[in-house]
């Protein structure tokens, strides 16, 4: 045996529970460090109430003081129908399937069974799948000729009200990157840029700097050089996630996208992470589906995904920005 043959075809409840809801719920969608709607009725819309600052009345026996009903505004989401297709030659596919299987300890090479063929199969798609939701979620450009251009990911409208002066933004230059101070000055400075409602949201724990591997790489070295045995233990050993004041900072992971993009190549900035909406169908257009076959003519192992996707800013207002001008 050297080629996968069989066909499998995921829809419905199986393209939910054995591909989609894994990457985008629980510690998975903790670890995209946004909000994360998944499979939310379409159009997907997120609701956004303003209830009145002061709801608070002298008692009276009878009456009601209520006065206007709650503000509510709300944001629906532009979800685009998307496809992900992946090619493979035959003999390669094979080999990097039967890694999967070989490096896992319960497997038994002498019996292997089709269950076990197709958990490879699919953690090899799914890992890839993954991957580029989350990169597009921030890189993505509609407008773009190539690249990640199937919807629109966080960076654009940012980078837009920013260039449009419409949220505050704080330059630094290529020469300050080389003082690790910097990291200190530039969360220091966004949260003083902060609307009132960010600042206030601190203690319910959802605010974070997102920053690009640059910005999260210069406070690393600024926590270094301190001289406490918590910074030696960090600098030896790594650090699981770091924070500034309680503010979780958040390394994007955007080095090797960002190039191809007109967007700023170094940036932090800071928000709620509820503002940050990736939303993902797999439930209601018909035609969803993952399908991976072989295809005999052309030698190749071919898989592939169609499913809704999309993302927005919320409230760009609730945005301090940072960039390498």
């Amino acid at each position: 045996m050297s080629y996968l043959e069989n066909a499998k075809q995921y829809t419905g409840t199986e393209l939910e529970q054995i591909f989609f809801r894994p990457m985008l719920t629980g510690p998975s969608a903790t670890d995209l460090g946004v909000r994360v709607l998944y499979n939310m009725p379409t159009p997907t819309t997120v609701q956004l109430w303003n209830g009145q600052n002061n709801i608070l009345h002298k008692y009276d026996s009878t009456g009601w003081s209520g006065g206007q009903h709650a503000l509510k505004t709300q944001k629906i989401i532009d979800m685009k129908r998307v496809k992900a297709e992946l090619g493979f030659a035959a003999s390669d596919y094979f080999s990097m399937v039967y890694e999967k299987i070989t490096s896992s300890p319960e497997v038994n090479m002498d019996d292997l069974s089709g269950t076990q063929l197709e958990q490879a199969e699919t953690a090899l798609f799914k890992q890839t799948l993954a991957e580029n939701i989350r990169a597009t979620m921030w890189v993505g450009d509609s407008s773009a000729a190539s690249g990640f251009n199937t919807f629109d990911g966080f960076l654009k409208p940012i980078y837009e009200s920013v260039t449009n002066e419409d949220i505050p933004s704080y330059p630094y230059t290529e020469a300050e990157l080389a003082d690790p101070a910097l990291s200190i000055k530039i969360f220091d400075k966004l949260w003083l840029m902060a609307a009132g409602p960010v600042q206030d949201a601190k203690p319910e724990g959802q605010l974070a700097f997102f920053v690009t591997s640059d910005i999260y790489r210069l406070y690393e070295k600024y926590l270094d050089q301190k001289g406490v045995d918590a910074a030696y233990s960090g600098q030896t050993n790594g650090r699981s996630g770091l924070a500034y004041h309680g503010i979780p900072v958040i390394d994007v992971h955007l080095g090797s996208y960002l190039s191809a993009t007109p967007f700023n190549q170094s940036f932090c900035f800071l928000t709620d992470r509820r503002n940050l909406v990736l939303a993902v169908n797999t439930a209601d257009f018909p035609g969803n589906e993952v399908r991976m076959w072989y295809n005999p003519d052309e030698m190749e192992n071919r898989q592939r995904a169609v499913f809704m996707a999309g993302c927005a800013v919320l409230d760009l207002d609730s945005i301090s920005y940072a960039y390498k001008a």
